[in-house]
């Protein structure tokens, strides 16, 4: 082939090593070569997996030969990013205290990736316990945005997407409870889907307790990558069953059609609460996509908003401030702790009668949000309504943080609810990329990788 192999996705290198043009070796190979050539400049990578890498393409080239059945990511590299279990490797979560914390055994989505012949060739850098939207971790320090140095590559799967970026690997995993598929996205000019709750079975065996509520609502696998098809295929990988998660739904991965047009709700400035103009222009510029296709785009704001991001603020703050922040204190960085103080700065102390009220009121924002869906199945709008942070933005203060946590309402606002989203570049302003997100119905994942899809299209045919 001629084109260099770690320029292509994961859909083109899986048939090409279908088809036999080029063997998983080669595919491997290349992408350890390019690993090695600017990994240092990014830091995205915290661990190579180099000679398993290469046993398994081995493997898979011998299963080619042999005609056995094959995955729909037979031979493909991919990383993993360093919270997910990952068998014979450790699951650090960013943090010291975790060096040593093998995993015995791999997630369940990441055996599912497995047996559907991917191959993991290295782990990625995140921050400490995977909660700022920065990633620098007490590890491996901080990942470097290939755009621009001086802005954040974003958090907390920030490893994932430089990666991506850089040509490092094909599809990346990560996760996200606060953005942390789509914010390192629109940082680092990549696409990501946050499946709906439910869909992508998660277990981890090295978790000293059960996850708090709020977590167990909000948080969600989901793929990451170069290109919108590369997101379906990875998705339908990693959305089977799995005993290990009681709370995996058996819902299809498409769903019934929709009459013509499609109707899209987009929001400039989500919540009214103002928007930087360059973030405003992108979402311009893919709402004009959109209705140049044929789907019927109208300015309309989603409901409650801010009461919506207001409310996952205040449950995960609680949850932080009840069980995180003590271990943190004692286990992670002076940056990552610095974060949490000021996150947790502006928001009082709540009661369990606070808590509790606040897990109802979700239900009635829920029931919004499901009565808008019956006229406007898709929502586009801004991830986050600031450009990519400046390095050091979160750690300026109590002011500098609550602007970005306003940033972020639109982010947060759905996972609070539990609903799917897709991340989509549009563009590139100044060395930052801009980027979109469109939002679906529960389950509806296809709808959101649909349009998605067809805004990459239209891009990526421009003379």
């Amino acid at each position: 082939m001629t084109t260099e192999l770690w320029r292509l996705g994961a859909a083109d290198l899986a048939q090409a090593i279908r088809e036999k043009q080029v063997s998983s070796r080669e595919v491997v190979q290349a992408h350890l070569e390019r690993i090695e050539a600017v990994n240092s400049r990014v830091n995205a990578l915290t661990v190579v997996l180099r000679q398993e890498a290469l046993q398994a393409a081995e493997a898979a080239d011998k299963a080619v030969s042999e005609g056995a059945r094959l995955g729909p990511l037979h031979g493909v590299p991919i990383t993993i990013k360093e919270n997910i279990d990952l068998a014979g490797s450790a699951t650090t979560q960013g943090l010291a205290a975790l060096r040593d914390a093998i995993a015995q055994k791999d997630a369940p989505h990441i055996a599912q990736l497995r047996h559907a012949g991917a191959i993991p060739i290295g782990r990625t850098n995140l921050p400490d316990l995977a909660l700022r939207w920065h990633t620098h971790s007490e590890i491996k320090g901080a990942t470097r945005n290939p755009w621009n140095p001086a802005i954040s590559p974003g958090g907390s799967s920030g490893g994932e997407a430089a990666a991506l970026a850089t040509g490092l690997t094909p599809p990346g995993f990560g996760n996200d409870i606060g953005g942390s598929l789509r914010y390192p996205s629109q940082c680092c000019g990549t696409t990501a889907i946050r499946p709906s709750r439910g869909r992508v079975p998660w277990a981890s065996s090295l978790d000293p307790f059960e996850s708090p509520l709020t977590f167990q609502l909000f948080y969600v696998q989901g793929p990451m990558a170069r290109h919108v098809r590369d997101l379906r295929i990875a998705l339908t990988a990693i959305s089977g069953p799995d005993a290990r998660d009681p709370w995996w739904t058996p819902a299809p991965l498409e769903g019934p059609a929709l009459s013509k047009p499609v109707r899209v709700a987009v929001t400039f400035d989500p919540g009214k609460q103002g928007i930087d103009p360059g973030v405003a222009a992108g979402v311009r510029e893919a709402a004009h996509i959109l209705t140049d296709a044929g789907y019927a785009v109208e300015e309309v704001e989603p409901p409650a908003i801010n009461e919506a991001a207001a409310l996952w603020r205040q449950l995960i703050a609680t949850e932080i401030r009840t069980l995180f922040l003590p271990f943190m204190k004692q286990t992670a960085s002076a940056q990552a702790v610095e974060f949490l103080h000021l996150f947790l700065e502006s928001m009082p102390d709540g009661d369990l009668r606070a808590y509790m009220e606040a897990l109802a009121e979700r239900n009635r924002v829920a029931r919004q949000w499901t009565q808008f869906a019956q006229t406007y199945p898709l929502i586009l709008g801004p991830i986050s309504t600031l450009p990519p942070m400046p390095v050091g933005y979160d750690l300026a203060g109590v002011t500098e943080v609550e602007q970005l946590v306003r940033s972020m309402r639109l982010v947060t606002a759905i996972n609070l609810l539990g609903l799917p989203s897709a991340a989509v570049p549009v563009s590139v302003a100044d060395q930052t990329p801009r980027a979109v997100q469109i939002i679906g119905p529960m389950y509806r994942e296809d709808l959101c990788l649909n349009a998605a899809e067809t805004i990459e299209k239209r891009l990526n045919s421009r003379p």
